[in-house]
């Protein structure tokens, strides 16, 4: 049973009563993430996120450990482009003394100097890591591009120049305006009832003055366009995407549905065409990124640089092939069983469910019963595929970027017509 309550002071608590497990997961909801900043203060977000574990009026970064490890609990966090989370998943009978911890950690931060140095130098080392690792460069230098000068296209970790400008004063006033109840949404699932669960959160959060300006985003522009990156690498890193629907659209269902035909699993078109058939990969699928107002499907794959032409060609004759014929209704169906399974486990867990009422009540302001998700997956038809298809994989429309050792590569030389 799933009840919602919001406070006096507007922060929206939301729960799940699983009274079969004893664990409970609990987690502090932003509604902000890193498309909410300015460009002067592109990382804030994420920074914040890590210097909320460095010491609060209550507690040091060392009790602040210590005390997560004696719960027997995994306190994390993490930042996204549209929210930030602070959760924890502990045995029922530790829930309080875990909510103890992770509301001191969000309420009452101390963001001193001293800290705040040090842990800038953390995420600076966090930088220099995507830096090293290129199947997460890759993914940067194309949304960077996908979506130029918006704050989507921005990294969420920032950059060594706004990183340097975050003393106290900056960080403690872009939290207090960010940080305030109508912004803030704490959800729990597990072995806990929902009055007692509400009666806790009053107690550590509910005299919070009301406050949290709402954060204002404008969706993106898109720009097609294609770009290779010299790397010295073994393998080149290649992503051919184009725009597709947001996560709000009516249109979701039937875009995870052809995500999943295309390259969403051993038996999709580009695992078998690329790399049973050819054998020109190891890594090779699809993948959705959506968001309130925007979304893009992007396939990825891991190449030998001298079978990057190859590839892209390859990927362009499946969407093609999406275009021109609707799918066989054994594929169709067996992607609709493969999405319905990958939603039913993937909220087997207290952590995946209290996860997910924060997510609906982010993006819808409801919750979808898992019936109805279930009934609106078996709804797509071939034609609602093929109709998406058309809608997303135009050819004058699609970006390409690579990263590696490209050598004479041309991608802007590079045909997206179909081989034969």
């Amino acid at each position: 049973m799933i009840h919602k309550t919001i406070l006096d002071n507007g922060l929206t608590v939301i729960t799940e009563q699983m009274n079969h497990v004893r664990s409970a997961s609990v987690g502090i909801w932003v509604r902000s993430g890193s498309r909410h900043e300015s460009e002067e203060l592109n990382g804030i977000s994420h920074f914040i996120e890590h210097t909320l574990f460095k010491g609060t009026g209550n507690r040091t970064a060392r009790q602040i450990a210590v005390e997560s490890d004696a719960i027997g609990g995994n306190v994390d966090a993490f930042t996204s482009r549209e929210v930030a989370s602070y959760y924890v998943k502990v045995l029922d009978e530790h829930l309080p003394r875990a909510f103890d911890l992770l509301a001191d950690i969000v309420t009452g931060p101390l963001f001193e100097n001293e800290e705040l140095d040090r842990e800038r130098n953390v995420v600076l080392e966090e930088i220099k890591m995507v830096e090293d690792t290129p199947d997460d460069l890759v993914h940067e230098v194309f949304i960077a591009n996908f979506w130029p000068d918006h704050p989507l296209g921005r990294s969420i970790l920032g950059t060594p120049e706004t990183l340097a400008t975050f003393d106290h004063q900056r960080v403690a006033r872009y939290f207090t305006e960010v940080y305030g109840p109508s912004n803030l949404i704490v959800t729990a699932a597990g072995n806990l009832e929902h009055n007692s669960f509400v009666d806790m959160v009053t107690r550590y959060m509910g005299a919070i003055q009301p406050g949290g300006a709402k954060r204002e985003a404008n969706p993106p522009s898109y720009a097609p366009g294609r770009m290779a990156i010299e790397k010295d690498l073994e393998q080149a890193h290649l992503i051919v995407a184009a725009e597709c629907p947001s996560a709000l659209s009516d249109d979701r269902y039937s875009c995870n549905v052809l995500n999943v035909i295309l390259g969403g699993g051993m038996s999709s078109r580009l695992f078998q065409k690329i790399r049973e058939e050819r054998g020109l990969a190891y890594a090779v699928h699809s993948g959705i990124n959506s968001y309130s107002d925007a979304g893009y499907l992007s396939v990825y794959a891991a190449v030998s640089p001298e079978y990057i032409e190859e590839v892209v060609q390859l990927t362009i004759e499946e969407f093609d092939k999406l275009k021109a014929e609707q799918a066989p209704d054994p594929e169709l169906q067996r992607a609709k069983d493969q999405l319905k399974v990958s939603v039913m486990l993937g909220l087997e867990s207290t952590s995946a469910r209290m996860s997910n009422l924060a997510r609906q009540e982010i993006l819808f302001g409801r919750q979808f019963s898992m019936d109805e998700i279930l009934k609106r997956i078996e709804a797509v038809t071939a034609e609602d595929v093929q109709r998406i298809a058309r809608k997303v994989f135009r050819d004058d429309q699609l970006a390409i970027t690579a990263l590696g050792t490209l050598g004479a590569l041309n991608l802007n030389g590079l045909s997206l017509g179909s081989i034969h």
